[in-house]
């Protein structure tokens, strides 16, 4: 946690993993962080290959950390140090850093805790921060934040699950509330089962609702049923079934990060049923105009973050990851692209940063 006043700026050498260029292959960088002061998704595929046309390089990822495995093994999850104005957070606490690091605070998204919409957010990397310095992420052994921009990890929530929970879990918790699709008794539709899929039909189910999957792939269906307890699975290719649930669902959270056709989601809706789109593909989508509601969503503010964990801690609710070294990051994103991988990776940092080639 930092001061952010001017005596507490000295920069601090740190070191980590970096993309030098739009090839997306990262390697050992040195850097240094503005005071002394992870898991792997798809956003970091689209940043590092500069899909989305606003990266800047060098580029260390992660839009997510978490103070446990995305940092150095003298911290381990928690708070080593804090600013003298800092009164959220104390030493030896626990916690975790998601999406964004900075924003302007009195504007109207700001006073209403949606921070991520923010006309200045500052992002947890790739963004040019207040003084001037471009924000590298949580591919390092060290971080500093405004405690604003932290929240507690619950006791019992395991650090190396809630790594997934900060980014990619918030994008569906938040349009569950948004939408008022958290109802106990809706009927709500997951499109993909991938790292957000998963997790979205683990908050809906948590919140009562009847959950049906859509997927191009078969094989994805003993997974949906049998593991994650969804009510039902549909191949969104058997025009057959898609026709037997037209017009049966409350509302649909599409997850799928690679263009595809929305007018089949949309008619699965009931007539005031809602789609919302959170896999933010490279290019935009057809949309054609229907009597339906049709929106997007941006993560969460940060109070609703940490709603969202306590939310995960009291249902049990953690994502399906496996860890890796953060030598293998480059081959990690390979099997991502590729959709090998059960539903994330989390990258030990902790553990094995240090002995890479630095």
């Amino acid at each position: 946690m930092a001061d952010l006043s001017p005596e507490h700026e000295n920069p601090k050498a740190a070191v980590g993993w970096a993309a030098g260029d739009q090839s997306g292959l990262l390697s050992p960088f040195k850097f240094s962080r503005r005071y002394y002061t992870v898991g792997i998704c798809h956003s970091d595929l689209h940043l590092l290959k500069n899909e989305w046309g606003n990266s800047k390089y060098p580029l260390v990822p992660k839009i997510l950390q978490i103070s446990t495995i995305c940092f150095s093994s003298f911290l381990q999850g928690v708070v080593i140090e804090v600013g003298n104005k800092v009164g959220k957070f104390k030493a030896g606490d626990k916690v975790g850093v998601g999406c964004i690091i900075g924003s302007c605070h009195p504007c109207d998204d700001c006073s209403n805790d949606l921070e991520n919409y923010c006309p200045i957010v500052k992002f947890t990397y790739g963004s040019r921060y207040y003084d001037g310095t471009i924000t590298y992420g949580g591919y390092s052994d060290s971080m500093v934040v405004d405690e604003h921009f932290a929240v507690h990890i619950p006791e019992h929530l395991p650090l190396d699950v809630s790594a997934r929970l900060l980014c990619a879990r918030i994008s569906v918790y938040s349009p569950l509330k948004f939408y008022e699709l958290d109802k106990p008794g809706m009927h709500i539709g997951v499109v993909g089962l991938g790292g957000l899929g998963h997790m979205a039909v683990k908050f809906a189910k948590a919140m009562g609702a009847k959950v049906t999957v859509i997927s191009t792939s078969p094989k994805k269906m003993q997974e949906a049923i049998h593991h994650l307890g969804a009510y039902s699975f549909l191949i969104s290719h058997d025009q057959e079934q898609m026709n037997k649930a037209m017009g049966t669902m409350d509302g649909i959270v599409d997850t799928v990060v690679v263009v595809h056709h929305l007018f089949p989601m949309i008619g699965l809706l009931k007539s005031h049923g809602k789609l919302v789109l959170v896999g933010a593909p490279d290019k935009p989508l057809e949309l054609s105009l229907l009597l339906k509601v049709v929106g997007g969503s941006c993560i969460g503010g940060m109070k609703e973050t940490q709603e969202m964990l306590y939310f995960a801690a009291q249902h049990d609710i953690t994502a399906d990851i496996e860890i890796i070294p953060i030598h293998y990051v480059n081959t990690g994103m390979e099997r991502l692209v590729e959709g090998d991988v059960s539903y994330r990776f989390v990258i030990d940092i902790a553990n094995t940063l240090k002995s890479s080639s630095l």
